[in-house]
């Protein structure tokens, strides 16, 4: 280990996008403490600044580069670092960016400490140094130390990487390669590891969470990782991600209603109600089935929260078909829709596709969907009024009204007074009344 090595340094990580990014910006910040416990994480006067990039829209991607221009104005002297799907995906893109120091892409991401230390140039660079693999070779997902968690009361844990589907309009399977498993040891490990206060609750997270174990030897299932975690009794609380619909089994859906430390909220990327746009994008499934899933679950488990990714302006999307998904979400009991306008991304098949629509015709049927979304919400909040759900009370206080805020295991957003003492708690609380589409007024509730 060189001498650079043991020098403090301040490290500050800027994470853009998806949970997997969140859980793997804490893990890197891990990997620099695990170095040297005396590296430092926190936003003055840093001397390495990573951004960890998204470019799953093109939003997204100029979200990225602003990001990376200003941790350049901000920190002249920094180390300035560049890594994420973005990085894997267009790193002579970013190579463009005056002051940028190292491109380090998703390939490599987990090695950016020993990168930075092992080359001895713990300084800033006359041209920025690429570390960039093709992703698609990968088969297996690195041995991850337990990441630090410190600013979150509810954990995100990857325990799955990358995507086979290769759906017509993402860009994720050529930026995360192919569908790759945490072994269930490592994962059992890692939360082994979690300390006291962040046990409450973690969320299982991955770019393909269904998929889970398949790709193991022997292979297992996400069901099956589920019961060893619940049996092994190391966190309290265990909720979902984005699942897919063919992966929502009988079984799975059994043990979520029978088990007590599961979740009992499902979210869901549909992407589309209609039956030929969901073929144009390579979904492998009809409304038809999602429709019979949606309401198996709010048959087998009544109070589960129920979110839905859809997209709007998929080349070729008519004005029927719009109305045809419009109407399919009106008449199911979905709590919330997560509204994404298509982005046309370079080297998915969907860019090629004629019939772009226009933004405006786009932003319109966007913004009737997230109407549709509030009042779906509205509803399923007014439901809970005068029942009682165990919250987990959060870190951080609502910022206008300075009460406690937390969620139920349906995801729903509870505010409550009281003082410091109930943070990272689960509690028993009785839900008073709505004051918002996002949140229900609580109370503490004493048999």
């Amino acid at each position: 280990m060189s001498k650079e090595t043991k020098k403090k340094f301040n490290v500050t990580v800027s994470t853009l996008g998806c949970k997997v990014n969140q859980f793997e910006s804490a893990s890197i910040y891990a990997e620099f403490q695990e170095r040297n416990p005396q590296n430092c994480i926190g936003y003055e006067s840093a001397d390495i600044c990573i951004i960890n990039t998204c470019t799953v829209t093109q939003k997204a991607s100029m979200q990225s580069r602003q990001a990376i221009r200003k941790a350049v104005r901000d920190n002249p002297n920094a180390i300035i670092l560049a890594t994420g799907c973005y990085a894997q995906s267009e790193p002579l893109e970013l190579k463009k960016i005056k002051g940028l120091d190292y491109i380090i892409a998703n390939s490599d991401k987990h090695r950016i400490a020993q990168i930075i230390f092992d080359s001895n140039k713990t300084g800033k660079l006359s041209s920025p140094l690429i570390v960039h693999r093709d992703i698609r070779n990968e088969k297996n997902i690195p041995k991850t130390i337990a990441p630090l968690i410190e600013n979150r009361t509810r954990p995100f844990i990857k325990i799955q990487d990358g995507c086979d589907n290769f759906c017509t309009y993402c860009i994720v399977p050529y930026t995360r390669g192919p569908s790759r498993s945490l072994l269930p040891e490592n994962v059992l490990n890692i939360l082994d590891r979690l300390p006291a206060n962040k046990r409450e609750e973690i969320v299982l997270t991955g770019i393909h969470l269904g998929r889970y174990g398949r790709d193991l030897s022997p292979p297992t299932t996400l069901l099956n990782l589920l019961t060893r975690i619940q049996k092994a009794e190391i966190v309290n609380r265990i909720r979902l991600s984005s699942i897919e619909p063919l992966e929502l089994t009988d079984e799975l859906l059994s043990f979520v209603a029978e088990a007590g430390s599961i979740c009992h909220h499902f979210h869901i990327p549909l992407q589309s109600g209609d039956t030929q746009i969901l073929k144009r994008m390579n979904r492998p499934y009809a409304p038809e089935l999602v429709e019979r899933l949606i309401k198996k679950i709010h048959h087998k488990i009544p109070d589960a929260a129920i979110g839905v990714d859809i997209m709007v302006g998929f080349p070729g999307e008519t004005e029927e078909a719009f109305m045809n998904t419009y109407a399919f979400l009106a008449s199911l009991p979905i709590t919330y829709l997560h509204v994404f306008p298509f982005s046309s991304r370079p080297g998915t098949k969907a860019s090629t596709y004629p019939n772009h629509l226009n933004p405006h015709i786009i932003k319109e049927r966007r913004s009737k969907l997230l109407n549709l979304g509030r009042q779906k919400k509205t509803g399923f909040y007014t439901q809970m009024i005068g029942k009682t759900v165990d919250v987990l009370i959060e870190e951080k206080r609502e910022s206008s009204s300075r009460q406690l805020t937390g969620f139920s295991s349906n995801y729903v957003r509870v505010l409550i007074d009281g003082d410091d003492g109930l943070k990272n708690k689960i509690l028993p609380c009785r839900i008073k009344k709505l004051l918002n589409p996002n949140a229900v007024y609580g109370e503490l509730y004493h048999d």
